[in-house]
């Protein structure tokens, strides 16, 4: 994510399917709590239930943009860590008509965003599927730093973003990043609107007044990254081939108010390329871009198909999102806390496509953050540690973060540390991580010490000396 209009926290700072034998993560099971109090995050708490992982969401939505109304159904596969009475999803506002579980009518409650589910004679351990018929009026969510997610209307439909709690406004979900799952979107709305979702486009059906869409994303993905973008778009359609050869179709949709991003989308093939060569393989089997008018002053990478505001398809974060599809999306955070693996990798991005093309060095960004006072905002609290929830996106995570990296690359050398860097892409892929699995791998390929390395740049408040 970019926060505020898409521009870079950087330039901003130096400016100033069958389920088997599927298992949760070690990492995210080991949060399972008692019945009572399971979330999944130390951040949020409340939100996400570690005592299940889902494997798949079919998300059916029948839209109407002139009255804001939505109707839908969502159909959940997951799998139960251990023998439940109840379970917990994540569902802000809307009215929800019908739990099913296993088939069968399951009782439920609500206490805010929370829907308690009771299914009669309670949940084996293993697999089981829950269906939740809902409507209303979808809503937006504010973050605890004022700043606007969830469904967030425009001037002719809606964009829905979730980073970071914001998708349960219209999906109930397991709302914890370490939860990741396949989904399959079915967007129902008038003729003549488009209808964008993540993953690829299965299929467009025109039912005379209305037409459904259906995306399609078979790679795991967490809740936040989830998107739905509807209204009156143009629709661009084109390919790029990746380093592996395979081709990756890109379909990007533009608001017909605000221009055709035409620069942006000329740019992305040659991202991707710059990435490739740096990270490995574009880790999806699609990408491209949403460009809308929702009022959020910010870019996210909402996963295999980005969203930028009218004004914030620029350069700098373009690169910061299509950076984000392999740190952030595909390796992904099991806890809030550790939010610097996505933001700090995808502004150290931004440094490196700067540097190859004629703009500051890594080095010379490193030094213009580390002249900041040791008063300034940059140096506390430090990246891991903070404990407010307005801190999430602020310039500790995402410029102390890229310098920690820049300081584990001085610290191994080049070699080392882009063997690191793509180790890191290409062992986690898909996968959910912590900072201590980065640490580890870094001491491994470079044969040093590293941990009191990142315990100064991510645990203590202040600035490092000898920089």
């Amino acid at each position: 994510m970019l926060r505020r209009l898409g521009l870079s926290l950087a330039t901003l700072a130096l400016a100033s399917t069958g389920v088997v034998a599927l298992a949760p993560p070690a990492a995210y099971a080991a949060q399972a709590g008692s019945e009572a109090g399971a979330g999944g995050d130390t951040l949020f708490p409340r939100q996400g239930d570690a005592r299940y992982q889902v494997w798949s969401y079919d998300v059916s939505l029948d839209y109407t943009p002139v009255t804001n109304r939505l109707t839908a159904t969502t159909r959940i596969v997951a799998v139960a860590a251990r023998d439940l009475g109840r379970f917990d999803l994540d569902l802000e506002g809307l009215d929800v008509s019908r739990v099913l579980v296993d088939g069968e009518q399951a009782a439920f409650s609500r206490d805010g965003h929370e829907l308690t589910v009771r299914p009669d004679g309670g949940l084996d351990r293993g697999r089981f599927t829950v269906r939740v018929d809902y409507a209303g009026e979808p809503q937006e969510h504010i973050d605890a730093d004022g700043s606007t997610e969830g469904w967030v209307r425009t001037a002719d439909g809606a964009t829905a973003l979730g980073e970071p709690v914001g998708t349960m406004t219209w999906i109930p979900s397991n709302n914890t990043p370490g939860d990741k799952a396949r989904y399959t979107f079915r967007l129902t709305v008038p003729t003549g609107y488009e209808a964008t979702a993540n993953g690829v486009l299965v299929s467009q059906r025109d039912e005379g007044l209305t037409t459904t869409w259906t995306w399609r994303a078979d790679d795991p993905m967490a809740t936040y990254l989830a998107m739905v973008s509807i209204g009156q778009f143009d629709v661009f359609e084109s390919q790029t081939e990746s380093v592996d050869g395979r081709t990756i179709p890109i379909w990007s949709f533009t608001d017909v108010t605000g221009g055709d991003a035409a620069a942006a989308r000329r740019l992305l093939p040659k991202v991707i390329a710059f990435q490739e060569r740096l990270f490995g393989p574009y880790p999806f089997d699609a990408a491209g871009l949403v460009v809308d008018d929702a009022d959020v002053g910010y870019a996210l990478e909402t996963q295999t198909r980005p969203f930028y505001p009218s004004v914030g398809a620029a350069d700098g974060a373009l690169v910061h999102e299509t950076a984000h599809q392999w740190f952030g999306d595909s390796v992904t955070l099991v806890d809030w806390h550790d939010i610097w693996l996505a933001e700090g990798f995808a502004t150290y991005a931004e440094w490196l496509w700067d540097a190859r093309h004629g703009g500051d060095t890594a080095q010379e960004h490193f030094d213009d953050l580390y002249a900041t006072p040791a008063s300034g905002a940059l140096w506390r609290p430090a990246p891991t540690e903070f404990t407010d929830a307005a801190d999430l996106f602020g310039s500790p995570v995402y410029n102390r973060g890229a310098m920690t990296l820049h300081a584990l690359r001085k610290e191994v050398g080049g070699d080392d540390f882009f063997r690191i860097v793509r180790l890191w892409a290409q062992r986690n892929e898909d996968g959910s991580v912590r900072t201590a699995q980065l640490v580890r791998l870094a001491e491994r390929v470079s044969g040093r010490a590293l941990s009191p390395l990142f315990r100064t740049w991510l645990e203590k408040a202040g600035k490092p000396a000898g920089y």
